[in-house]
């Protein structure tokens, strides 16, 4: 991008444009945030082209915004280089050699970015990989609070990248005429970093908390000269009282004197919306923060998020007169679920990377890693299964060393995972099926389906028993003595099918289920969950437990006790389903067989039948906590198949 703001096209302006006078001109800041590497549209995971992701896509907008603005910036908000196969392709595949490009960054830099700043993730992959990918940029990379040598105050602290930056531009006025102006730029990450990239931070940097680090650094940036002061701030919405260390900081944040606009990200969702309605000093609805023009442009190019300013000069200064924010989707979701791309892809950035594109559907068409045990859903809402064990295992695996030293440390943890593909109504080909031996990134597609995020909660006892309860309504009551009676509750979701390692339990089908299949209170002293310990010895009420889970379970998707948001104790940035990989790479090979940790309470002479796809028949062998025989064909493609309790 060229050192002028200046835009040449005068068609389509934007309202602010037409009203602007001759001291007033209309600035335009653009954002994307929480890219996560997806420069083209395609899903890696499951190999095919998405419409719901991108920067080529994205860019369709930028360059619509260029074509009808004269006056306009981009920026990015960070967790660039971490995130989906591609990324995964750079780190552990090809690496990043002195000279060599990251595609994110060759794609950023074709589109012409004013500046960035970090996020988390970019700490994924340790501080040498962070910088030889930063190293190529044509744009400066900002972060206050990350510092490799603490001074005695944050403007005293050498950082690991510039705090932050002033960028001399010449903005055009309402009349046409050109003016210097100086907009300053400053980056946040979240201080948690320094928990969830341990072993490659400890030792190496520090972290300030946001809203004092800015506090230091804003006095500054005016006496250089600042006009205008954007923070880039790669932290969330939420609490609007300043708490020390506080992930989500942007509302405090923004509270700030001296600060004029906010782009924000990290949480993976778009503001202005009803999202954020009813908290403190937000308008959900202007896009606005304790006054102050707010975007958050969701995820891996879903949306560009945009800021439009109307700004006067008086003498030698700039001030902000007012605002408008926006977000622009890639796509749509219609009334039928379909999704309807709303942009096309610019060539010029698929061209750019279309060599690590071409390279990464190769790389995760390989193995990442073997298993040893058939993964397979089949028989997973009926049986203790090991397509659902390995994610137990590798939720387990992220977060064992997260609470080594905290209030939490001791605790028994333990781990919750649903099958997600378990027929229904999907069909009989829905389930997940990889053969022993290697396994490809794209299968762990077929092991978690959904983007969701790694939470832990710390329950009770009788939250526990709640929960597992709430999992046992997949079941229906059955009668003793008698056979062949239908076993699942079609009503019921998979995903929805909690299993909790770690402990173990019987399920008394004889009894009358707790909840209703929407997690509705039948009945308070219904009891499934029979002979529940720890470790051998019988779990109280007032015990108390950690859970790996996701975020949709931890704040109360499926209403289940003990998750309803209030009991969450960590908030890890990293998806499950990329845990999942990640495990497979550093294990190498997988074993993850069923440990039989829950099962059916026995009931003499009753048999109960379910239905599953036809291809279970070829892992009956593989079963051995319960008894389970074919039973005939059954309805759509099915078979029945029988167990004797």
């Amino acid at each position: 991008m060229s050192q002028t703001l200046a835009g040449s096209a005068l068609i389509a302006l934007h309202p602010f444009s037409a009203r602007a006078s001759a001291n007033q001109a209309h600035l335009r800041i653009m954002e994307t945030t929480d890219l996560h590497v997806h420069v083209f549209p395609y899903d890696y995971y499951a190999d095919r082209p998405s419409d719901t992701v991108g920067l080529a896509r994205t860019a369709a907008h930028i360059n619509d915004i260029r074509s009808e603005a004269h006056n306009a910036i981009l920026v990015d908000n960070g967790d660039l280089l971490q995130g989906n196969p591609m990324g995964d392709y750079i780190a552990y595949e090809r690496g990043m050699q002195d000279g060599d490009m990251h595609p994110i960054i060759t794609a950023m830099n074709t589109l012409g970015y004013d500046a960035a700043t970090l996020g988390n993730h970019e700490f994924n992959y340790g501080l040498d990989f962070l910088l030889k990918s930063l190293h190529g940029a044509d744009f400066p990379v900002v972060s206050a609070n990350v510092v490799k040598k603490m001074g005695s105050t944050a403007r005293q602290d050498k950082t690991l990248v510039k705090p932050y930056v002033i960028l001399d531009r010449e903005i055009v006025d309402g009349s046409g005429q050109k003016h210097p102006i100086k907009i300053g730029l400053i980056g946040f990450v979240p201080p948690q970093i320094m928990t969830w990239d341990r072993r490659h931070l400890e030792g190496n940097v520090e972290v300030r908390d946001i809203v004092d680090t800015a506090r230091a650094y804003i006095p500054e940036m005016k006496e250089k000269g600042a006009d205008l002061i954007i923070a880039l701030n790669h932290s969330g919405i939420g609490d609007a009282q300043h708490v020390e260390g506080m992930e989500n900081a942007s509302v405090p944040l923004a509270e700030l004197d001296g600060i004029d606009a906010m782009v924000t990200g990290h949480s993976h969702l778009v503001f202005p919306s009803p999202t954020f309605d009813g908290l403190a000093a937000v308008d959900a609805k202007n896009g606005l923060v304790h006054g102050k023009p707010t975007v958050m442009g969701g995820f891996w190019g879903s949306h560009l998020g945009l800021i439009d300013l109307m700004i006067e000069r008086s003498g030698n200064e700039w001030r902000v007169v007012t605002s408008s924010v926006e977000t622009r989707p890639i796509s749509a979701r219609g009334e039928d679920r379909k999704i309807t791309p709303l942009v096309t892809s610019d060539q010029d950035i698929l061209s750019s990377v279309a060599d690590v594109h071409d390279e990464t559907l190769q790389y995760i068409r390989r193995a990442v890693g073997k298993t040893a045990t058939p993964l397979h859903s089949y028989f997973a809402l009926v049986a203790d299964d090991p397509s659902v064990q390995i994610v137990s295992n590798a939720q387990l695996w992220y977060l064992k060393d997260m609470f080594e030293g905290t209030e939490h440390d001791g605790l028994p943890m333990l781990s919750a995972a649903a099958p997600f593909k378990a027929g229904g109504r999907a069909g009989p080909e829905y389930y997940t099926d990889v053969a022993p031996g290697n396994v490809a990134i794209k299968n762990v597609a077929d092991l978690y389906l959904y983007p969701n995020t790694i939470r832990a909660v710390r329950i009770t006892g009788a939250q526990l028993k709640g929960w597992l309860e709430r999992s046992a309504g997949m079941f229906l009551q059955v009668k003793t003595g008698e056979a062949d009676q239908p076993l699942l509750n079609p009503e019921f979701p998979s995903y929805n099918f909690d299993v909790i390692d770690g402990v173990t339990y019987k399920i008394d089908l004889s009894q009358p289920s707790r909840f209703a299949a929407k997690g509705e209170l039948l009945n308070a002293s219904a009891t499934r969950i029979i002979d529940l310990a720890y470790e051998g010895t019988p779990v109280t009420d007032d015990m108390e437990f950690i859970v790996a889970t996701n975020n949709y379970r931890a704040g109360g998707g499926g209403d289940f006790p003990g998750a309803d948001g209030s009991t969450v104790i960590f908030e890890g940035p990293d998806t499950n389903r990329d845990i999942i990989v990640r495990y497979i790479v550093e294990q190498g090979t997988v074993d993850p067989k069923a440990d039989n940790n829950w099962t059916f309470a026995p009931l003499p002479d009753t048999s109960v039948i379910f239905e599953t796809g036809p291809k279970a028949s070829d892992h009956l062998t593989e079963l051995t906590s319960i008894k389970v025989t074919p039973a005939g064909d059954g309805a759509d493609g099915f078979s029945r198949f029988r167990i004797a309790l």
